[in-house]
């Protein structure tokens, strides 16, 4: 399947230092939109972890140098292959929403998961989630997985 050529006004690099209020924003976007809240020490703790770039990574869309969408991503082992890419994170500023930003943080993780010998690239979202879904669902193929999560404390 062939993709549209990206806006070119849209640039994906590694997230900066000087970052950490926009993302802050960004990232408090994204945990709203599924209905957690978390205390300031835990974004601080995950922007120290992106910084680093070891166990998780974060990639940062701009247009026109501004901060518009965030991907969070990592590596990890998988029994069948060699380690799988999960794409954790996605946000995309409401402003410049459906004008391709997601798509080209998700292919630039893909491209990156390529780079690092990943066999796969997966994420997931909320079944609700139905304007996300579209473009995933052009990009990706859902694989009628249903996760269930075993409460731990």
């Amino acid at each position: 399947m062939s993709s549209p050529e990206l806006d070119s006004r849209i640039t994906i690099d590694a997230l900066r230092p000087e970052d950490y209020p926009e993302w802050l924003r960004l990232a408090q976007g994204y945990k709203t939109f599924y209905e957690t809240e978390l205390p300031e020490s835990d974004y601080q703790h995950t922007w120290q972890r992106l910084l680093q770039a070891q166990t998780v990574h974060g990639l940062a869309a701009r247009v026109e140098d501004q901060l518009v969408g965030i991907t969070h991503y990592l590596f990890h082992a998988s029994n069948w292959s060699a380690d799988v890419c999960y794409l954790q994170d996605l946000f995309v500023d409401e402003s410049a929403r459906g004008q391709g930003v997601a798509r080209a943080l998700i292919e630039q993780v893909a491209q990156l998961a390529r780079e690092h010998g990943a066999p796969r690239l997966y994420w997931l979202t909320h079944h609700t989630n139905a304007r996300a879904r579209i473009l995933y669902d052009h990009l990706a193929t859902h694989q009628g997985f249903i996760r269930y999560e075993y409460p731990m404390g």
